[in-house]
């Protein structure tokens, strides 16, 4: 099978090689991938900024989707030819998490999804909604999971509220759907204008440009007679003083992302004085997965995605990453031939 690897860091030296298909042991489930998404997280393991010191060579990539090719002994939940997707953690099956289940993250500390088939345990697999191609369902284990458990398990959103997305990255078009699906009242942040009128067709109430307007917490607060309910944080230390402006009193900001880095001096005043509920989200559990693709299934959400790349333009797709042109999701689609 053909598999890329991190040797050493930096996207030109992504390495496709040939690597002998493994196959599955007792509780084990051999998995031919169709797709695979990326995420900022992948680019940054392949960069090197994420882990200086992840152990090479290193399959890239958490998010992938596929069907079951074989499966060992003893497994019951899934058969050959099932579309799966892997699970982010494949330790964090359910309940809290734990520093035990947040080991074996595909992609860091396990070998990833940008392969041509890959071993995963039983429980690391979930079935995907039907209606959903292959590529549409690699975007899945990492962003929407995210978005799910920031918008209902961390901001426990309701009918009539409001939630504040920045961006249109994978995560931040995900809590846009999810929120509007719950009925919720969605504002949105973008440094483009045309981005923001693309996710204006996909229910996003109102927008500020931060590059004309960066005063957008003020303009949220004010957009919302008070604050928002709920702020899906994506950006990090150069965002997360302004997040906290914008949230109402007694409101969450979900903490999720570090675009513009980890570092900053805090003021906790606003904290501490409008009782904010700050939570950090480090993806999710099996079950939340499972929880989100019941939701997906009901109400027939589509994923967005927004650029296809064959598999022998690994590099391209991380590339286009990079470059932070994309809306929604950026997916590399894996042989035709399985």
């Amino acid at each position: 099978m053909k598999a890329w690897r991190i040797t050493s860091f930096g996207i030109d030296n992504l390495s496709l090689d040939e690597l002998p298909t493994p196959q599955p042991g007792p509780g084990q489930v051999l998995v031919a991938v169709h797709a695979v998404s990326l995420n900022y997280r992948d680019l940054s393991m392949v960069k090197g900024t994420y882990n200086p010191k992840l152990k090479m060579p290193r399959i890239p990539c958490s998010d992938g989707a596929g069907v079951v090719e074989s499966i060992g002994e003893g497994v019951t939940t899934v058969k050959p030819g099932d579309k799966v997707a892997g699970i982010f953690m494949q330790n964090w099956l359910d309940g809290a998490p734990a520093p035990s289940k947040q080991k074996g993250a595909l992609g860091g500390d396990i070998d990833g999804m940008l392969t041509e088939y890959v071993l995963l345990s039983e429980a690391g697999v979930v079935p995907v909604p039907a209606h959903l191609s292959h590529e549409e369902a690699a975007t899945l284990p990492c962003a929407g999971v995210t978005a799910w458990n920031a918008v209902v398990n961390a901001g426990g959103v309701r009918a009539g509220q409001t939630i504040l997305i920045q961006g249109t990255g994978g995560v931040s078009i995900f809590a846009l759907q999810f929120g509007k699906a719950l009925g919720a009242r969605v504002l949105g942040t973008s440094g483009s204008d045309e981005k923001l009128e693309r996710a204006k067709a996909l229910g996003l109430d109102a927008s500020t440009n931060y590059r004309k307007a960066p005063d957008w917490d003020k303009w949220a607060a004010e957009a919302s007679e008070g604050g928002v309910d709920l702020v899906v944080e994506v950006g990090g230390s150069g965002t997360l003083g302004k997040s906290l402006q914008a949230v109402k009193t007694g409101g969450t900001v979900a903490q999720i992302g570090v675009l513009t880095g980890v570092e900053q001096p805090l003021g906790i005043g606003p904290i501490l004085h409008k009782q904010i509920r700050l939570q950090g989200i480090y993806v999710g559990s099996r079950e939340h997965f499972l929880e989100m693709n019941k939701a997906i299934t009901q109400l027939s959400i589509k994923p967005v995605v927004d650029k296809v790349f064959p598999f022998a333009d690994a590099r391209k797709a991380f590339r286009t990453m990079e470059e932070a042109s994309h809306f929604g999701k950026i997916v590399i689609r894996v042989g035709s031939d399985h």
